[in-house]
């Protein structure tokens, strides 16, 4: 995976046009009018991860997903014709919007539940227990790219609300049960608990608490 820097604000949503599978991993070609704005070798993350654009032709670009990237995501599911969230790397003096993101997926979750809340669309998302350990509520984490706060938390989900705004421009919109989203939870969590289990007190601290569990 590259490197890069993203607020999980989405810029568009691109159609996958073509998938080249092969043994050594798979070429994916997406449609969007954000190819004006690429060069080659530049990061974009799809659906969440960053990739990089490998090569440019009309109005679409093609990237390349090693095998790790496609055992660790969602993208190993994508087909011709599926919708994919798209952001362009943060740039420096732009607004962080939404909240820190480096396009490196943690988990995949699988959509549970869809319900309606007003005007609001309530998605409540079962993940790995080594996501969760990162989860609090009210805290930021990111569904297929997109920068949401979870809105409820249980033992082997969670739960975010997507305004109308949300809904429009990316495919979260048109999630439904049983849906597989790529998952990347807030890196300061994951930091605090490094510095926690650096210290010996720490260490201790951490394996009574559960935090040594084995991650994904």
């Amino acid at each position: 995976m590259v490197a890069g820097v993203f607020t999980g604000l989405v810029e568009g949503v691109g159609r996958v046009a073509a998938i080249d599978r092969s043994q050594a991993g798979a070429r994916i070609s997406v449609e969007t009018p954000l190819v004006s704005e690429l060069r080659a070798g530049d990061s974009i993350a799809v659906n969440g991860v960053c990739l990089s654009a490998a090569a440019l032709e009309g109005g679409s670009f093609a990237a390349d997903a090693m095998n790790e990237t496609l055992s660790r995501t969602s993208l190993g599911d994508l087909a011709p014709g599926t919708s994919v969230n798209l952001e362009l790397p943060l740039r420096a003096g732009d607004r962080l919007g939404g909240h820190m993101v480096q396009g490196h997926v943690d988990g995949v979750g699988t959509v549970a539940a869809v319900a309606w809340d007003g005007f609001a669309r309530r998605i409540r998302i079962e993940a790995p227990p080594g996501v969760l350990r990162y989860v609090i509520e009210k805290g930021s984490i990111a569904v297929d790219g997109v920068s949401l706060t979870v809105t409820g938390l249980d033992s082997r989900s969670f739960t975010v609300s997507l305004i109308p705004e949300t809904l429009q421009r990316t495919n979260l919109g048109h999630a439904e049960t049983g849906d597989r989203v790529n998952l990347e939870v807030d890196v300061l969590a994951k930091y605090v608990e490094r510095l926690i289990q650096a210290s010996p007190e720490g260490e201790q601290r951490s394996q009574s608490a559960g935090l040594d569990a084995p991650r994904r």
